[in-house]
């Protein structure tokens, strides 16, 4: 019985035309004491559409040219940032993976690394360490010309656009 009366109380209530509804407008807001318009600020620190900052350059590949103005010898590493936020790469032995996130503010901050395990001589072994302790620590990007500069802790690590 109860349910049948639930059922006839919302179909009269269905059929209540919407022009008869009253309409909100700022006047009304503001009489309310609420404020008129969107209730939520931008964040100033965020780039909106239009704005001038700065977008990290997801689906683009790099090739390392220095860390900490030492230049890369032999087989270079490499970075790739895809839409999906999965950085992927040749780290100057092995090849790596892991998920990486453009920040405000141009900041970066890189996960901990999926790496093979192949090995290789002491140099190479030493300059895939350095290229991913530099990644790793990552705090900051800049884009200059056709350079990716990553300040990390460690120094600053220069890639260079590839194909």
């Amino acid at each position: 019985m109860n349910a049948l009366r639930l059922a006839a109380l919302l179909a009269a209530f269905a059929t209540v035309s919407v022009a008869h509804l009253p309409v909100a407008d700022a006047q009304t807001a503001a009489t309310l004491g609420r404020p008129a318009g969107p209730t939520r600020q931008v964040d100033p620190k965020v780039p909106q559409p239009g704005a001038q900052g700065k977008i990290f350059p997801l689906g683009s590949s790099w090739v390392a040219v220095s860390l900490n103005g030492k230049p890369f010898t032999g087989e270079r590493p490499s970075f790739r940032l895809d839409d999906q936020l999965r950085a992927t790469g040749f780290s100057g032995c092995n090849t790596y993976s892991t998920t990486a996130y453009p920040l405000r503010e141009q900041g970066l901050a890189v996960a901990p690394f999926a790496v093979t395990k192949k090995t290789c001589d002491k140099a190479a072994m030493a300059t895939e360490q350095a290229f991913l302790m530099a990644l790793r620590t990552s705090g900051k990007w800049d884009i200059q010309g056709r350079n990716l500069i990553i300040k990390s802790q460690t120094g600053e690590l220069v890639l260079e656009r590839s194909l």
